[in-house]
């Protein structure tokens, strides 16, 4: 399945992208995490939560074939 993968704050320095398409077998959110981990070292460094279709998930959670989001910490203002 292909999912769309979108960058922000920090993690697009990391990726040097917005956004990419990726190609994977079903699976979980962890599985997406460990490709991307493998793809840029950097990304195992630094903090993020992780949506998909624009909802916080878990590692665990079953991936849907849609949109995830690696988010950095935000800060108030």
């Amino acid at each position: 399945m292909n999912i769309t993968v979108k960058y922000f704050g920090q993690i697009v320095d990391v990726t040097n992208k917005n956004q990419e398409t990726i190609e994977i077998i079903d699976g979980q959110i962890s599985d997406v995490l460990q490709l991307l981990n493998n793809k840029y070292e950097l990304l195992k460094n630094k903090d993020f939560q992780i949506a998909q279709n624009q909802e916080l998930v878990s590692l665990e959670t079953k991936l849907t074939g849609a949109e995830i989001a690696l988010l950095p910490p935000f800060s108030g203002g």
